[in-house]
């Protein structure tokens, strides 16, 4: 993809999953990839299979809970690469818990990783790009459940719908910076063999692809919105789902 080669980018939750292909495939375009997470072992394994001379991908330690440790890490970033071109703000959680049972815990617990670890990277990533004068690229992960309900999934759902809604109000205020902002929104995806191989029949059967996604195809969606391909779009959200947030009655 154009004007990939040579960026410096910066991939949250990359140790595994999409954030893992996501960085892979970042790395294959020919940009120098940080691989951050807050598990650092992973990281370096993800960051060795792909470039084990280590000449343009690193890992680097980081939670996004932590507005310090992420100014950390963008600090480490300008000191070993001179910058940040783009970033993609993947690390997350997924889990449920029943409305009515749900703590506060719990709610501040999913909310805070992603929706305001989402803010807080793109905040620190911004202010660095702005400072370089040169635009940038910010890529959020988002989800189709940030786009309709789902059982069990009041927090999650509202911490994605939250990282859609700030995706778009950051795409209006950082357009002036050169920045664009926008995010992708994967559905069911099988990262991981704790995943059966076919969707469960309340997924497929709304699903016109019928099949989970792969890391890699949401992976390419990001790398696309990262690209100069995407140089006149911002404040959208593109979908990776199969057609699941667009289908309507599948029978008949």
């Amino acid at each position: 993809m154009r004007g990939l080669e040579g960026k410096r980018a910066v991939v949250t939750g990359a140790a595994r999953g999409i954030g893992r292909a996501i960085a892979e495939r970042l790395f294959a375009e020919g940009c120098h990839v940080a691989f951050a997470d807050t598990d650092l072992v992973e990281a370096e394994a993800a960051v060795r299979a792909c470039d084990p001379d280590a000449a343009r991908a690193k890992a680097i330690h980081v939670d996004v809970c932590s507005r310090d440790e992420i100014q950390a890490m963008a600090d480490s970033l300008v000191k070993t690469l001179g910058g940040i071109d783009i970033l993609v703000s993947n690390a997350g959680i997924m889990d449920r818990m029943p409305f009515l049972e749900m703590t506060d815990a719990f709610w501040e617990r999913v909310t805070g990783l992603n929706l305001q670890g989402t803010f807080r990277c793109g905040q620190i990533a911004a202010r660095q790009m702005i400072g370089q004068g040169t635009g940038g690229r910010i890529v959020n992960v988002a989800s189709n459940s940030g786009i309709f309900g789902g059982r069990g999934r009041a927090a999650y759902g509202a911490s994605k719908a939250g990282i859609i809604n700030l995706t778009q109000t950051m795409a209006i205020e950082l357009a002036e910076h050169g920045i664009t902002v926008n995010a992708v929104a994967p559905g069911p995806t099988k990262t991981g063999p704790h995943m059966p191989d076919e969707p469960w029949p309340s997924v497929k059967g709304r699903m016109p692809l019928g099949r989970f996604g792969k890391p890699a195809e949401i992976a390419a969606v990001a790398a696309f919105l990262a690209s100069d391909e995407a140089s006149f779009v911002t404040g959208h959200v593109y979908g990776a789902d199969g057609g699941y947030t667009t289908s309507g009655i599948m029978e008949g």
